[in-house]
């Protein structure tokens, strides 16, 4: 017998075998086993084997973000911001939307608006993986200046703009030998606000001549300035720069070889310098004009106006674990507005200045620079 046979056979005798009594079954199975040949157990299991009816599927919520509208605009978005966090992507959206000349209709731009971190992620997941970011320590201890300038620690709940961490971005490839480019980086730890600029070497007058560029395009004045022990900051020019004006700078330090006393300014080094400009060694002298006039003219505005980030609120250990609190992401600009500290002339200059950036012109301004400067590596 064929085993489309015995199927068919199976199938006319299987639902007087289920009501059969124990003794009828015996004799089914006997007859089963003598015309198909099946083991006994086998055959039981045949027998008592019922075909599954396929269920129909639940009637759920439509789908509200499968227009491929919505989807080919957040992927532009979050390329642009040098794929940010979904957390911090949601609260770019709101900034970006208007800017953003593809296709899209009123409703899609209302639905993009209204996404949650989770759902970003659900729609970014299948390409995530296509995208990468673009990717030594060079600290010398400073001299007996030290005992001029204390240590300190605590300053990561400062909520008034003008506390400023510092430090140098070595873009020495593989090697500290020879001469090459620094970035200084500054970051103010109470509104975020960032601003960079690139030297040759590591000369104590090159970071002095950056720092003093970097307070006079800050929006508020300098209160606090801490940095490593490294000789490009702790010296006598900056020394006197900071403490004999008629209202002095608190100078303060890290401890040595303990980075996460600048943790602010560490998390920027590597967002704001390392995924941008990756580990390349930039050893030509022209590459400083050409960093600097991105960190001036594009890098400052995208930055501090269209890429927010999120701010510790509250620490508490339990037992091993340290749990931390966030606000809402914002951007720079948006807490120095909130700031009671910061005069209401800045903040109108700041706002008709953000009227006239467009983030992703920025974006592609940066992005043209940075390949000229690599053609150059």
């Amino acid at each position: 017998m064929c085993n489309k046979s015995k199927k068919e056979f199976i199938e006319a005798i299987r639902s007087r075998y289920l009501v059969s009594s124990k003794k009828q079954k015996q004799l089914i199975l006997d007859e089963v086993c003598l015309v198909c040949h099946y083991n006994r157990k086998y055959a039981i299991r045949v027998l008592n084997h019922k075909e599954k009816t396929k269920k129909p599927k639940k009637a759920g919520r439509k789908k509200k973000y499968n227009d491929p509208e919505i989807f080919t605009a957040l992927k532009s978005i979050w390329i642009s911001t040098n794929l940010i966090c979904s957390k911090r992507l949601k609260s770019v959206i709101p900034l970006w939307i208007d800017f953003y000349q593809g296709s899209l209709s009123e409703e899609n731009k209302k639905l993009l608006i209204q996404l949650s971190a989770s759902t970003i992620d659900r729609l970014l997941r299948p390409i995530k993986s296509r995208f990468r970011k673009k990717g030594l320590a060079t600290t010398k201890p400073g001299s007996l200046i030290k005992k001029k300038v204390p240590i300190r620690t605590n300053q990561w709940d400062e909520t008034r703009p003008g506390f400023i961490e510092a430090d140098t971005v070595a873009h020495c490839g593989g090697s500290v030998s020879g001469s090459f480019v620094y970035t200084v980086n500054t970051v103010d730890i109470a509104t975020g606000w960032i601003e960079s600029r690139a030297i040759w070497g590591k000369g104590q007058k090159g970071a002095f001549e950056a720092i003093k560029s970097i307070e006079q395009t800050l929006p508020f004045k300098i209160r606090g300035f801490d940095s490593d022990n490294g000789s490009e900051f702790l010296n006598w020019h900056l020394l006197a720069y900071f403490t004999k004006r008629k209202r002095p700078v608190q100078y303060t330090r890290s401890r040595a070889y303990r980075k996460n006393d600048n943790a602010h300014i560490e998390g920027k080094n590597w967002t704001h310098i390392r995924q941008y400009f990756g580990y390349h060694r930039f050893d030509d002298i022209k590459i400083v004009d050409l960093m600097n006039d991105i960190y001036i003219n594009e890098w400052s505005s995208f930055f501090n106006f269209f890429i927010p980030s999120s701010k510790i609120i509250k620490k508490q250990r339990v037992g091993s674990k340290v749990i931390k609190k966030l606000d809402q992401p914002k951007t720079p600009f948006q807490r120095v507005l909130e700031s009671e500290s910061v005069p209401k002339k800045v903040k109108t200059d700041l706002i008709k200045r953000s009227k006239q950036l467009n983030p992703f012109s920025l974006q592609k301004a940066i992005a043209e620079k940075i390949k000229m400067i690599l053609k150059l590596v």
